[in-house]
């Protein structure tokens, strides 16, 4: 499988290193089979290692820098390997030894396709990474610039800092992807497109993004000329699935958007179920997993709760199993969510909600709040304050660490 388009580049940002095919070439391994345990920095030398596994016919399994490969060697090395198997990502939140995403390069290809003729993406683009590589939004914009002769300028700062948009304005980037939390720091680091002429696309994925930040940042990208794409996927779709284009942000506020092309949903049981050609062959838990064949046929249960409007515009309303029970009665924790400022978890018959920086007597009016909103006594809610929400490497709420501190 070959991703790199002749016309593609990536550049380092800190040191100007290039990437070229001599370094791909050097990556090569002719006649060796069996996954390739990779921890995935966001260097030049990384992606020519990844690249030419991937030319090479070899799965890759695609990690964390920091994680401890120790376990996982031992529970999937193996020389026997589907043929079609391309690339193996953990499941979002995973602990301990994580169940396996399994992808095969028919499916990363038609995602990287769909992403590039749903942005609209062409060899004049220019992104710069904002999000790890081994995380699947981060690599689905490696992904989609590499296959439409595109430039990804690698960073390893970060939206906090100076050298970041030095970067940014320096290599002329046209395009910035970010999780809610991001936006969330955009806001208070007032961002301000006008400042950064070249940047014309911001997409977002990842979670669910307040409407009032989708408003504001569309908005801000609609008074220079820009443009905000809401996006919706998981690892299991090689990422992403759905895209609400700026055109029809302001009347669809709230949506994720259509399926991109070649995909489709439906609802089942009130449950967002994705038919597509970048559906996952199935999961694995074991090296014996990796020679298994397409067990999902194209078809994947997402677990999210939505409905679809009378246009196919996709709205998610919760997580199957984002329930909790206040005395016998079960409830959306999404739905806490969206309603308040805080986090939510289940326990105990209770509702566990973490609030940011609240001080004590914001704390007891949200308990109040959120009890007389549920319709329950309020010694069924419980609101802790938080300084810092602890999140995971892909921005999204760690919700295992919420409940390990309860």
């Amino acid at each position: 499988m070959n991703l790199l388009h002749p016309g593609a580049r990536v550049v380092d940002a800190a040191t100007g290193e290039t990437l070229t095919p001599a370094m791909i070439d050097a990556w090569s391994s002719p006649g060796e089979r069996g996954p390739v345990f990779m921890g995935m920095p966001t260097t030049v030398p990384a992606i020519a290692r990844y690249l030419a596994a991937l030319r090479s016919g070899r799965p890759v399994l695609l990690l964390d820098p920091e994680t401890d490969q120790t376990s996982l060697r031992a529970l999937y090395t193996t020389t026997d390997v589907h043929p079609d198997l391309a690339l193996l990502l953990t499941t979002s939140g995973s602990t301990g030894d994580p169940k396996l995403v399994r992808l095969s390069r028919s499916a990363v290809l038609a995602n990287a396709g769909q992403v590039a003729e749903s942005l609209g993406i062409t060899g004049d683009d220019v992104a710069i990474t904002t999000l790890p590589l081994f995380y699947s939004y981060g690599l689905s914009v490696l992904h989609s610039h590499l296959l439409r002769g595109a430039t990804v300028i690698l960073d390893r700062t970060g939206i906090t800092r100076r050298d970041f948009w030095t970067a940014v304005d320096e290599h002329r980037v046209t395009s910035m992807a970010f999780v809610p939390s991001q936006y969330e720091m955009l806001r208070r680091l007032r961002f301000d497109p006008a400042e950064h002429p070249s940047v014309r696309t911001l997409t977002q994925a990842g979670g669910r993004l307040r409407t009032d930040l989708v408003s504001d940042f569309a908005a801000r990208m609609e008074a220079v000329g820009g443009r905000m794409f809401v996006m919706y996927g998981q690892t299991e779709a090689g990422p992403r699935m759905a895209c609400l284009p700026p055109e029809r942000l302001a009347g669809k506020l709230g949506s994720a958007g259509r399926a991109m092309p070649g995909g489709a949903f439906a609802i089942e049981d009130g449950e967002v179920v994705y038919r597509g050609p970048n559906v996952m062959m199935g999961y694995a838990e074991s090296a014996a997993d990796l020679a298994r064949g397409d067990e999902s046929g194209g078809v994947l249960r997402t677990g999210d709760l939505g409905r679809l409007d009378d246009e196919g515009f996709l709205y998610l309303t919760g997580r199957i199993k984002r329930m909790g029970k206040v005395f016998g009665t079960r409830i959306n924790l999404d739905d806490v969510e969206r309603r308040f400022p805080v986090a939510a978890v289940a326990g105990d018959d209770r509702v566990h909600v973490f609030a940011e920086g609240a001080s004590a007597d914001e704390a007891r009016a949200l308990r109040t709040g959120i009890a007389e909103w549920l319709g329950a006594h309020f010694t069924g809610v419980d609101v802790r304050t938080i300084d810092v929400l602890p999140l995971l490497p892909n921005g999204k709420t760690d919700y295992r660490a919420l409940e390990a501190s309860l």
